[in-house]
């Protein structure tokens, strides 16, 4: 009876095993293959299948779908990949789908097949469709149309979507903001594989703007926020003023999110009211930060940051930073600043800034302490042109090789700021250029004069596969006026480092006096070259070479020094920017006792 129990147990024990087993298997995801025929692979229209597929990806080596999600991926594919052949311009065409040789669309989604293996997505695209007539009206004058919306062209879908959407945007540029399609009439004829498209376009009238209406709770008050958007009500509507109003409201960042929202009805006879629909972001912003550099030793910074501080999105800045500590390129540096911002003071796109700092440099060949306080306004001509003039003041207390100097100037800075990149820590293409110009007059201790300097960059990137994109710079200094003597120490130029000469030793190129002691210059020349080469999708190499100009004449005549730097350098590419790895050697210039240098940091060195 023993016996007899125990070979019981031992067989349920099993049956509840294998049945346990069945039901896990059942749910647990299969590595089932999939095979799509009927086109050729490698050619575009087999990619456009493949990538349009969803089950593609429930098929692919790391996924693990269930039946049920296999069965639910196969049988909403035949939708997918009719709406991938109609823009292909297969207008005709025939799709099966066949989960382990049983038609997909036979399959009831509450009854999945306990496993599947095999799927196969069979495609007799037939002829590929072309224009027999393209036609659309009426059409707003300077309207581009997509060159493939003619008559004799391949006919697609995506094709038409883009002539109805370039109609209606050229009404809208014309301010006939409710343009729309008001009917279409498309005829396929098999036999001849073409398909007759008339479109019909209802312009609208012409609108204009109406006042901007505010929704969402903010801390901002309603009439600053209207002021910032600086909407021009009552001018005829435009696409690209009304994105410009959004812009403005965002640029402040006291807003989390802006979207601006036309009214569904017009009011009369022309009128056309614009909702802004905002909410606030975080008022206050704290954030640290540190960096280390075998040379410069450790740097430590924090800011604070008030988004809204007078209730009109005014912000104000506080940022300290103590740099040098543990490093061999001088002593400790410390500066503390606080900015004050507020936005559309004079019109929209016009700031005005205040700006407060107390600095002190401890470098190799000068000490200074200073005191800056200046006033300004920012104009921002587009989202590629700033331009800035301020009025300061600044005292200082200078000790170099010419010995120790107290001065105190009025400045009037000037800077001019085009960035055309596409982008700014990356940039594969386009040109940067930033020029400032600082005349000072001398309340004491100095001469008058005029600071200036110059920094231009341009990419362009060859290839699609590999890339290279090619990058250069040149920098341009001169402080025009006093003699080197009379000069603020620290507004002379030095060269080294990596904002110069990588491989040189930071700020180890100035003028030489003889006895050891060495300045800044009064001109400066910076060139830089790079060819940055992508290896993989996020691993790129670059190859680089710097050389740096100081003379001690007011601009340059070539009776200055030279020194050059090259080297190379690994690219990471992350959601930010790049990781930036270089390492660089001298290779001309006075001697330093450096062997190579190493430079680490997020972006792109230029």
């Amino acid at each position: 009876m023993v016996r007899s129990a125990t070979d019981s147990l031992v067989s349920f024990l099993r049956l509840t095993t294998v049945t346990m087993a069945v039901a896990v298997l059942g749910s647990a995801g299969f590595a089932a293959s999939l095979q799509i025929t009927g086109i050729e692979e490698g050619s575009d229209l087999y990619e456009a299948v493949s990538g349009g597929s969803l089950l593609r990806e429930q098929t692919a080596e790391d996924a693990t779908p269930s039946t049920q999600e296999l069965l639910a991926a196969a049988q909403a594919d035949y939708a997918r990949l009719l709406a991938v052949l109609y823009d292909q311009g297969y207008f005709a065409a025939v799709i099966k789908i066949t989960v382990d040789g049983i038609d997909a669309s036979t399959i009831a989604p509450v009854s999945p097949p306990p496993q599947i293996n095999n799927t196969v997505i069979n495609v007799m695209p037939g002829k590929k469709f072309s224009f027999a007539k393209a036609e659309i009206a009426p059409v707003a004058p300077e309207t581009e149309l997509p060159e493939g919306y003619a008559a004799g062209q391949p006919a697609s879908l995506g094709v038409l979507k883009e002539a109805v959407a370039a109609g209606i945007t050229g009404w809208r540029d014309q301010g006939h903001a409710k343009a729309a399609l008001a009917s279409q009439q498309l005829t396929a004829r098999v036999p001849d594989s073409t398909i007759s498209a008339t479109l019909t376009l209802n312009p609208g009238p012409r609108l204009r703007f109406g006042d901007l209406g505010v929704k969402g709770e903010s801390a901002v008050r309603r009439a600053r926020i209207i002021e910032i958007a600086g909407l021009p009500t009552g001018e005829v509507y435009s696409q690209e003023q009304l994105d410009l109003a959004a812009t403005r409201l965002r640029r402040t960042g006291a807003f989390s999110s802006v979207a601006m929202i036309e009214a569904d009805q017009i009011t009369a006879p022309d009128v056309l009211p614009i909702t802004a629909q905002i909410a606030d972001a975080p008022p206050r912003r704290f954030g640290f930060g540190a960096e280390l550099s075998s040379l410069e030793g450790l740097t430590l910074s924090s800011y604070w940051l008030h988004r809204n501080l007078l209730g009109g999105a005014e912000s104000l800045r506080i940022e300290g930073e103590v740099a040098g500590i543990g490093g061999s390129s001088g002593g400790t540096d410390y500066r503390l600043s606080a900015r004050f911002k507020r936005p559309a003071t004079f019109n929209a796109d016009t700031n005005f800034y205040a700006f407060a700092e107390i600095e002190q440099l401890d470098e190799v060949n000068f000490f200074s302490r200073q005191l800056d306080l200046e006033a300004g306004i920012e104009r921002i001509a587009s989202a590629e042109r700033t331009y800035s003039l301020g009025l300061g003041l600044r005292t200082a207390e200078t000790r170099d090789a010419f010995g120790t100097n107290k001065y105190t100037l009025l400045t009037l800075p000037l800077s001019a700021e085009h960035d055309y990149r596409d982008n700014r820590l990356d940039a594969k293409d386009g040109y940067y250029a930033k020029a400032s110009l600082t005349p000072f007059i001398a309340v004491s201790g100095a001469a008058n004069g005029l600071r200036s300097y110059v920094d231009v960059r341009g990419y362009k990137t060859f290839g699609t596969t590999r890339p290279v994109t090619f990058a250069l710079r040149g920098q341009l200094g001169s402080v025009y006026g006093p003699t080197l003597a009379q000069s603020p120490a620290d507004y002379l130029f030095y060269s080294g480092g990596g904002g110069t000469v990588r491989g040189q030793p930071y700020q180890t190129l100035g003028v030489d006096l003889g006895g050891g002691n060495t300045v800044g210059g009064r001109s400066f020349v910076g060139l830089s070259a790079e060819a940055r080469v992508a290896v993989r999708d996020k691993i790129g190499i670059v190859a680089f070479a710097d050389a740096g100009y100081i003379g001690a004449e007011e601009f340059y005549d070539g009776s200055g020094q030279w020194h050059s730097g090259a080297g190379l350098g690994l690219r990471y590419a992350t959601g930010i920017g790049p990781i930036r790895f270089d390492i660089a050697v001298p290779t001309s210039g006075p001697a330093t006792g450096e062997n190579f240098q190493v430079y680490i940091g997020i972006g792109q060195s230029f």
